[in-house]
């Protein structure tokens, strides 16, 4: 494998849309892009729909072929992709650094973070998957015995967003795996280049060729052909709530988990220590571009400390480094596109019209656009009310907690939330009245970690990840009841 300076794998097109046991060739390239400097720097090949259906045959026959593997084996091949992505970290970091305009020291804690995720995926295989059963708990069931295990659904369509290429597809096809399905792995098609690295690493760590293919393409052809066919069991799906309200409503009987994002509220009480609250604040609201489903949005602060708290998020807006991805002291990137560029900043000029004020940022050149402050924001606002996805935070005083709470709650959605507070009660108050999938106390709603429960209620998904409640998901419940020939009552 030939790599350029900085890590950037040079992969032929002909090695990118693996179907059914093989790459797939004469297919109309897709170019990749480096986000930052906007140049060619690689190509996969579109999926047509016959390579959707084509792949979801194999897929079928992949998931036979691993609900009969022993659990030893997907676990040692799980355990082998971990080490060899271990010892190709760069090589990833890199690619996520420059197809996703990730700032490289953020790409490596991504890299990493997947390491972990596939080795915890193959700690829960050897977990216990069912139990014995009370039987004779009920009149009738004397004669049983009874018990309940876990298998696999079958066939897995992953469709994954831009802003994590390697973890989040990592959450999706590590458990499944695990598990014992097939996948089908439909990348974002602006940052295709991780997922052919991995899928390149599975294959080689022994995973057999059909438990896994690998399409790339728009979201209307290869999404939803995923979504249409009939021959997939589960579609775990991560992006926006308007495409899963699509896919939910398409998706008949079949089940889904899909993660829909958020306007992560953070709460500041005035007894936080106000310095690092802001500091954590502004990474969680600036940290690639705030293009994170639990990037920091609104930030509700108690008025005795308002002032001190809005003062110290402004200087650490200052001090945060925006620009080139490549340098190691950026901590803002490029957005995604030109396009969403130009959307968050209409959201911020209609918040300013709209009689918010701008206390810092507002800077733009190109797809990079500064950390950017707002506070007076109107409550009906887009940069209030829907998932800003962009280097925004919204701040506003409250009376006392209870409000801090209720502004908190007054969403349509619920990932995840933070509250800062030294006084135990009151965070655990606030959990009570937080209708979030997670709540984190005296840190920023952009925590994850990665074997943990996540998800949302509301309007941010359904389902739950983390690499035991992702394989509950990706399984079905079989009882098995075995009548005894002697003993027991009628």
């Amino acid at each position: 494998m030939v790599t350029e300076p900085h890590g950037i794998a040079d992969l032929a097109p002909e090695e990118t849309l693996w179907i059914d046991g093989g790459w797939t060739v004469d297919r109309q390239p897709l170019p990749v892009l480096d986000k930052y400097h906007g140049e060619e720097i690689g190509a996969v090949l579109k999926a047509t729909p016959d390579d959707v259906d084509r792949a979801v045959g194999a897929a079928a026959r992949g998931g036979r072929r691993m609900a009969r593997l022993p659990a030893h084996q997907r676990a040692a091949v799980l355990q082998r992709a971990a080490e060899t992505l271990e010892m190709r970290a760069e090589l990833f970091a890199w690619t996520i650094c420059r197809e996703a305009g990730k700032p490289i020291a953020l790409a490596r804690v991504e890299v990493d973070r997947a390491v972990d995720t596939l080795r915890q995926a193959a700690s829960e295989v050897s977990r216990p998957d069912g139990e014995v059963a009370a039987t004779d708990a009920v009149r009738g069931g004397e004669r049983y015995f009874g018990l309940w295990r876990r298998r696999p659904v079958g066939v897995v369509a992953a469709i994954t967003p831009f802003n994590f290429p390697l973890n989040l597809v990592m959450h999706k096809v590590a458990p499944a795996l695990a598990a014992g399905n097939a996948v089908v792995l439909k990348p974002s098609e602006l940052t295709p280049l991780s997922a052919v690295l991995l899928c390149q690493t599975l294959l080689e760590a022994g995973l057999p060729a059909e438990a896994i293919q690998l399409l790339h393409g728009c979201g209307e052809t290869v999404g939803g052909g995923l979504v249409a066919h009939p021959g997939v069991d589960l579609i775990t799906f991560t992006g926006s709530a308007a495409v899963g309200r699509q896919i939910s409503r398409e998706a008949g009987l079949r089940r889904c988990a899909l993660e829909l994002g958020n306007n992560s509220p953070a709460i500041i009480c005035q007894d936080a220590d106000l310095e690092f609250a802001a500091a954590r604040c502004g990474f969680g609201g600036f940290a690639f571009a705030g293009q994170m489903c639990i990037s920091v949005q609104r930030v509700y602060i108690e008025r005795p400390v308002y002032d001190r708290f809005r003062d110290c998020l402004v200087a650490a807006a200052a001090a945060t480094v925006a620009g080139d991805p490549a340098d190691e002291q950026v901590v803002t990137g490029p957005m995604i596109t030109v396009r969403q560029a130009d959307r968050i900043a209409s959201w911020i000029d209609e918040a300013c019209q709209a009689g918010a004020a701008a206390v810092s940022g507002r800077r733009r050149e190109g797809s990079v656009h500064w950390p950017t402050v707002l506070e007076h924001v109107p409550a009906d606002v887009r940069v209030v009310r829907e998932e800003a996805f962009g280097p925004v935070v919204v701040i506003e005083p409250v009376a006392d907690f209870t409000e801090a709470v209720a502004r908190a709650d007054d969403t349509a959605f619920g990932l995840q939330a933070g509250i800062f507070t030294r006084d135990l009660d009151r965070a655990l108050d606030a959990c009570d009245g937080l209708q979030f999938g997670g709540v984190v106390i005296n840190d920023i709603p952009t925590v994850r970690l990665d074997h943990l429960p996540y998800g949302g209620t509301r309007g941010s998904g359904l389902g739950r990840e983390g690499l035991r409640h992702a394989i509950e998901e990706m399984t079905e419940v079989q009882t098995i009841l075995v009548r005894r020939r002697g003993g027991g009552t009628e």
